[in-house]
């Protein structure tokens, strides 16, 4: 009896990974084993920068807040005491959009906390 390979599934196999590698330069798209490779190195990178994103995004929310607080005379990390300390309870990403785009409530925030 002939062996049996399965070629639809094999095929399929592969079609999913270069479907997955559309828009690579050269024999990145094209070549299978090219392709794997690069789409295992793609997904390594995606889940690596998953968790710097957030890391880089709290880092910019601190910048935007400090920047905020320093026109009344603090410092982030007085200020971030004094909300702990009076119980204000808000989190950096939206003290850094206050801070940004409000700065009438950023303002009032300020003036609960300094008293």
């Amino acid at each position: 009896m002939p062996r049996s390979v399965n070629n639809v599934a094999s095929r399929a196999r592969r079609k999913k990974i270069l479907k997955q590698t559309r828009g690579n330069f050269g024999d990145r798209k094209n070549v299978y084993t090219v392709a794997k490779n690069t789409l295992e190195k793609g997904l390594q990178y995606a889940y690596r920068d998953r968790k710097n994103k957030k890391r880089s995004f709290r880092a910019l929310w601190i910048q935007r807040i400090n920047a905020g607080v320093r026109a009344y005379g603090m410092t982030y990390s007085q200020f971030m005491g004094e909300l702990a300390k009076n119980n204000v309870v808000i989190n950096r990403k939206v003290l850094a959009d206050l801070a940004m785009n409000n700065a009438d409530a950023f303002e009032a925030i300020v003036k609960v906390v300094k008293k």
